[in-house]
């Protein structure tokens, strides 16, 4: 794979290309061409979405350093706000672009960082010279996906923002009646029982009290009946739909102690659409790797790097947990036990990690091949 990028390297820097960088903002991009190293940048505005301007500044910018209409096009902006809509159009134009993770790109520690559009335009299409060069870690290139894999996202993500915020009103409410002695649970007969609370000297709630508790149960339902609903239209999908992705859920469901929840986020994020090629990814892409520090006399762990995933990382961590209770008898379990079960509080949690990482790389392996990790049982309806 690596020789085959070296080998389309040499071809492309036989040829004249046109080097583009992008600074994105809300109200205007700025563009950075140039066409190798030691070359002035040529540097232009325009308007923030402006694809007709972008497409006559690349024409312009042929122009202006010499080049054949047909010649080829390279192009990087770091990922952000404005997402891959623009990628998608770049790629549609024959331009190859790349979207670049920001957090790689490495900044100077001597004194105080300068940083304007200017010299980031410069400095990316430095890095990116370099990069179409051979070095190929530069920095880090955000693997983009398609737009139905994108899109399956929206069921998910605003499925765990609204668990969030119900849980915030929860908290709330429940802080407001423990700051008067009462302790209730909130569910859906909090309504009716809310008139017949009393205080400590059996006086009715206060009239503000009473009237915010009801503002905060109202919220609360608007937001516990979105989440019933996403949940609902998950199960239909589940029942019903013939996509790839789906039938990966099905097949993770299959394992006793992955529940709907993990399984779902586990593919639309993970592996659905990723093409991992060993372990080492499927670590790194999550932030379970470790980070040794050695320097002369000095070698220590740092603990995980945390650089990856985050969905992915906690969901994987909360499923460990259950992996080693509901599968006791996989050698995943029988591993953790061995090695960490005679430890410390500390020492459990530290082995759970590592658990967790082999636990994602054993459910990918399961994924491609079919084979359930060693010793793992399969649910009663699945067996």
């Amino acid at each position: 794979m690596k020789q085959t990028i070296r080998q389309e390297n040499t071809q492309r820097s036989t040829q004249p290309t046109l080097y583009l960088a992008f600074e994105l903002s809300n109200q205007e991009w700025k563009l950075g061409f140039t066409v190798g190293l030691g070359q002035h940048a040529r540097q232009r505005k325009v308007t923030a979405g402006d694809t007709a301007a972008l497409k006559q500044e690349i024409r312009l910018a042929k122009q202006r350093f010499d080049l054949p209409a047909d010649a080829p096009v390279v192009s990087c902006y770091e990922a952000g706000r404005d997402g891959f809509w623009l990628h998608r159009f770049l790629e549609s134009e024959h331009v190859t672009n790349l979207v670049v993770d920001s957090a790689s790109i490495k900044v100077s520690r001597r004194g105080k960082h300068v940083k304007t559009d200017r010299l980031d335009v410069e400095k990316l299409l430095t890095m990116l010279l370099r990069y179409h060069a051979g070095e190929s870690r530069v920095w880090s290139v955000v693997h983009v996906p398609s737009l139905a894999a994108e899109d399956h996202r929206h069921l998910h993500r605003p499925l765990l923002a609204l668990k969030g915020e119900r849980t915030r009103y929860v908290n709330r409410i429940k802080g407001l009646l423990v700051g008067q002695g009462i302790h209730l649970a909130v569910d859906a007969e909090f309504l009716t029982r809310l008139p017949k609370l009393r205080l400590w000297d059996g006086s009715t709630l206060p009239a503000g009290l009473l009237a915010r508790l009801q503002r905060e149960f109202t919220c609360w339902q608007f937001v516990h009946r979105q989440i019933l609903e996403l949940e609902a239209e998950r199960r239909t999908l589940l029942r019903s739909s013939q996509e790839a992705c789906i039938e990966q859920v099905r097949q993770l469901l299959r394992l006793k102690g992955i529940g709907e929840n993990s399984a779902w986020l586990y593919v639309m994020e993970f592996f659905g659409w990723r093409d991992f090629h060993n372990r080492r990814e499927i670590g790194a892409l999550a932030g379970l790797t470790p980070t040794p520090f050695q320097s002369g006399a000095a070698d220590h762990e740092q603990g995980i790097s945390k650089a990856g995933n985050t969905l992915i990382r906690a969901m994987a961590i909360e499923i460990a947990w259950g992996w080693w209770r509901h599968q006791p008898d996989s050698e995943l379990s029988q591993w953790y036990q061995q090695r960490f079960g005679a430890g410390s509080t500390r020492l459990h949690k530290i082995g759970i990690v590592a658990l967790a990482r082999k636990l994602l790389i054993a459910l990918w392996h399961y994924l491609e091949s079919g084979e359930p990790p060693p010793g793992a049982t399969l649910k009663p309806a699945a067996a």
